[in-house]
């Protein structure tokens, strides 16, 4: 059966350092970043962000995050897929459960979901999962 879930994340840290510039002014960026999430996905998480700067500011990531806390009450944790774009000063996100990464009470999570953000403190989330 599936379930929606409705969070917050705060970001806690970023650090965000170039690995490669490319000719003209763009550049690749490695970006290590800690969350905490507050609702019905409670807990804290370590992002690594792969980034490719275009000229003009916009960009495009893929990432992985470990999520550790609980998810509608059970405990446990599990890896996020993430792809998106920046543009115009907001990130868009989509992401997914990484099939086999759910321990604890979290084991055989699936899912999906997202989020749109700007240059806030607060960020609200989704996620629809299933749990085996």
């Amino acid at each position: 059966m599936k379930h929606h879930a409705n969070a917050t994340f705060e970001v806690k840290s970023w650090d965000e350092k170039p690995f490669h510039e490319i000719e003209g002014g763009g550049k690749l960026t490695e970006a290590r970043v800690t969350k905490s999430f507050q609702g019905d996905i409670e807990g804290e998480s370590t992002l690594i962000y792969l980034m490719v700067y275009s000229t003009d500011g916009s960009a495009s990531f893929v990432g992985a995050e470990r999520v550790v806390g609980r998810l509608a009450g059970r405990s446990g944790s599990f890896v996020l897929q993430h792809g998106g774009t920046y543009e115009g000063g907001v990130a868009h996100t989509k992401w997914s459960v990484v099939k086999g990464s759910g321990t604890g009470e979290l084991k055989g999570l699936s899912g999906e979901g997202g989020f749109s953000s700007g240059h806030h403190t607060s960020y609200p989330i989704t996620l629809d999962y299933d749990l085996a």
